[in-house]
This record gives structure tokens, C-alpha cells and sequence, in this order.
């Protein structure tokens, strides 16, 4: 096969070797029979050095972007889509025909299929943990899910409260916690979010972001008091359909 005809993808980001990208598209390459495609890995050490990737690669088609870029990487690219400008995080990346980079936005679209299926009625308001990219993207769906949400950081921001605040109250009205830290991710399973896991109930739903454990602390706790609990797997596999979708437009 002429090299001309391969198509690459890859993922940009920072300490990416366990990435789900890579694993997932080469088997979904090899599943469907897509010879003419490849994707790998573009693991960089600050922002800066995206052009000279998009450079030193110019048969790229499409590219994933993931923790801690994908605010980062807006300046980089020519334009975006309407849903990427309002969350104002990008996790993928088309190379149009012209060759001009256009930023999108997958994430809050895996999110929002992988939680509809598990909210019921008294779900009416959450707590996003984390205010970095993924987080804006979680918030995005809530806002689609008429779901009313308040950020929890360390800093505190516009509808944004410290971890010191989250209380039984807390628990009280807001009824479903989502994890968008990197807090709990391998090698660190022994990291969770400084919150009171005592309160949870089984009215509760607690989702997180991490897949990789299956089962981190966070949801551990979580479901030790009964919470409905979901990790971010499914949301990882449809956030990448999505991609192939936006990249093979």
C-alpha cells in the first residue's frame, strides 16, 4: 500500500501512554477492516509544541485532544463549531479539505447518552467536581438535560464552591455528583475527592470520568452507601464514534 493512502489519526496530550484513544481506534481499525488507517500518539510537554506536529505531519485527517489541552488548544486552530465555541473546550480536532484545523466537541455528547439512561425523576441538580475542559463539556449537557449543576474547585469562581462547603446540605439538594478530577486515575488509585462520602444515598447517583480502574474510590464510596454509580467508559466510547463521525464528514 502507498503511504499517500494511509489515513492518520492520533491523540494529542500530556503523559498519554494509557491512553483508551489509541487501543480503541486500532481495534476498531482491525474490527472493521480499515487497512488504509492508522493513530497514534503525539505526547507533548506544553501546548507550544502542537505546530510543530500539524508541521512535521501534514497527512493528518483528525485528531483527538485530551487532559491538559483541550482549552489550551483553541488558539491553534481556524475555527470552531457552534457547540465547541459555547463549551469553550475542544477534544476533536477535522482537517478540513483545505487543510484548515476546526476544533469540536465530542465529549458532552458521550456524557449526555451514557447518564439520560440512568436519571429519574428526582434527579434535578449536580455537583461537577473539576472546572478544567471535561468539566465544561459535563456542564454543557447538563445545561441540554435542564439539569442545574454548580462547580465544586478548589478555587472558588462564579458558580463555583470550595470543597469545604460541600456538606450534608449539600447532599440534600443536589442529587447527583460528577467526578471530571483526575483524582483517582492509575497508578494513584488511591486518590478521591475531598468530599463527605458519608452522605451519599441510594437517591444519589455518582458518576465518574475515570474508567481506568473500573471502580475508583470515588465510586467505592460511593456505592458503599448505596449511590447508583456509572464510571466514564461508555461516555469514551461514544465520544470516539462521534469522532469518526466529525472526521469522515
Amino acid at each position: 500500500m502507498e503511504k499517500e493512502n494511509v489515513k492518520r489519526f492520533g491523540l494529542i496530550g500530556k503523559n498519554i501512554s494509557y491512553s483508551f484513544s489509541k487501543k480503541y481506534f486500532k481495534e476498531k481499525f482491525a474490527a472493521e477492516l480499515f487497512n488504509d488507517c492508522t493513530y497514534e500518539n503525539f505526547d507533548i510537554d506544553t501546548i507550544e509544541q502542537f505546530p510543530e506536529i500539524i508541521q512535521k505531519n501534514p497527512d493528518l485527517k483528525g485528531l483527538n485532544v485530551t487532559i491538559p489541552y483541550k482549552e489550551a488548544i483553541i488558539p491553534y486552530l481556524d475555527s470552531l463549531s457552534k457547540k465547541a465555541t459555547l463549551i469553550g473546550a475542544v477534544n476533536v480536532i477535522r482537517f478540513t479539505k483545505k487543510g484548515k484545523l476546526k476544533g469540536y466537541n465530542s465529549d458532552y455528547y458521550g456524557f449526555k447518552k451514557s447518564i439520560q439512561p440512568l436519571l429519574q425523576s428526582h434527579h434535578k441538580k449536580a455537583l461537577i467536581l473539576g472546572t478544567g475542559g471535561a468539566a465544561k463539556a459535563i456542564a454543557f449537557a447538563l445545561d441540554e438535560l435542564n439539569i442545574f449543576y454548580t462547580f465544586v474547585s478548589r478555587e472558588v469562581g462564579e458558580n463555583t464552591i470550595n470543597y469545604n462547603r460541600v456538606n450534608a446540605t449539600s447532599f440534600d439538594n443536589y442529587q447527583i455528583i460528577i467526578n471530571c478530577t483526575p483524582l483517582g486515575t492509575k497508578p494513584n488509585t488511591d486518590e478521591f475527592p475531598p468530599i463527605p462520602y458519608d452522605y451519599f444515598t441510594k437517591k444519589h447517583l455518582a458518576y465518574d470520568l475515570i474508567y481506568n480502574p473500573e471502580q475508583t474510590q470515588f465510586l467505592k464510596k460511593a456505592k458503599k452507601k448505596g449511590a447508583v454509580t456509572k464510571n466514564g467508559y461508555e461516555m469514551l466510547v461514544l465520544q470516539a464514534e462521534k469522532a469518526w463521525k466529525i472526521w469522515n464528514k
